[in-house]
């Protein structure tokens, strides 16, 4: 445990929900966090909701028995499919990915002086849940979701776009080779973006509907803007962990103002591919993941 005793579970079918805990570390200093990647059985939009959920409840289970006193659900399909089900089923505060969002991404739409509506870019298996645009509704928001199924194994890959790119032929070197990698994924970024911007013309907002989307964040805001379109864009993990603050302060739980509680400590699981975790959680994170403990949770 941290210095204040707080211990805060978090947990993802992969690697994603690493950009969660990102935002969220310098928001609870002095707490513990314990992250588990669900990693042996993504992805999670490919079950069955009955499947989501008996996979949801044992990874939140497992963060309890880790001494979790608050969960953070970093995970968009979990969060559709499971989050009910959770927060019946632990005696801990809950904190879903897709409500915080959507708060988020309200605001922005007041700022600008229209309620106008939000472009949701998601996965497809949120998209199909339409978690996104039942949310939005319940606030008078109207939401336009737009699956990009490819995003997640480019960013997966390393084909992250940085800096100015350009449509030189590559090279033998890495850097060339980098560089055509990235100028292939902001083409697909342009191609998604394009059609979303065309199905929802009244846009005032972009939503990053997955944790995989910020490291993308630059790229889709470079992209808009070349399009004519510079949307505010909601990153729907800064949005999480400013709730998880706000639980945190309501529950009492919150660290208050001292200065000698030191920095957040971590602890790593997965399910599988330890050493895959390793090598991409710090792409995620922005800092070592450092050792990272192999846990069963079965089928």
């Amino acid at each position: 445990m941290g210095a204040t005793g707080l211990t805060i579970g978090v947990f993802d079918s992969g690697f994603g929900g690493l950009t969660v805990l990102r935002e969220l570390l310098p928001l609870v200093a002095g707490s513990h966090c314990v992250y588990l990647g669900d990693t042996a059985r993504l992805p999670y939009g490919s079950k069955s909701r009955e499947t989501i959920v008996r996979y949801a409840l044992s990874s939140a289970r497992f963060l309890q028995r880790q001494g979790a006193q608050l969960l953070v659900v970093a995970c968009n399909t979990a969060t559709a499919l499971a989050l009910e089900d959770l927060r019946a089923a632990l005696p801990i505060p809950v904190v879903g990915v897709i409500q915080p969002g959507v708060e988020a991404a309200v605001t922005a739409c007041r700022e600008v002086g229209t309620a106008g509506e939000v472009l949701v870019l998601a996965t497809q298996a949120t998209v199909e849940s339409h978690a996104y645009a039942r949310a939005c509704a319940t606030l008078a928001l109207k939401a336009t979701e737009k699956a990009c199924p490819l995003l997640v194994p480019l960013v997966e890959e390393g084909w992250i776009c940085e800096g100015t790119l350009d449509e030189e032929t590559p090279g033998e070197d890495g850097g060339a080779s980098d560089a055509a990698r990235a100028f292939v994924t902001a083409q697909v970024l342009r191609i998604y973006l394009g059609e979303a911007l065309r199905d929802a013309p009244e846009s005032r907002a972009l939503l990053l509907g997955c944790t995989h989307y910020p490291l993308l964040r630059t790229e889709i805001e470079r992209t808009l803007a070349e399009l004519g379109r510079p949307l505010r864009v909601i990153d729907s993990a800064q949005a999480t962990a400013r709730a998880v603050e706000r639980v945190l302060s309501e529950q009492g739980m919150a660290r208050g103002d001292r200065a000698d509680v030191g920095d957040a400590t971590c602890e790593f699981f997965a399910t599988d591919s330890v050493q895959k975790f390793e090598r991409l959680g710090p792409r995620f994170l922005g800092r070592p993941v450092g050792k990272v403990q192999l846990v069963d949770l079965g089928g």
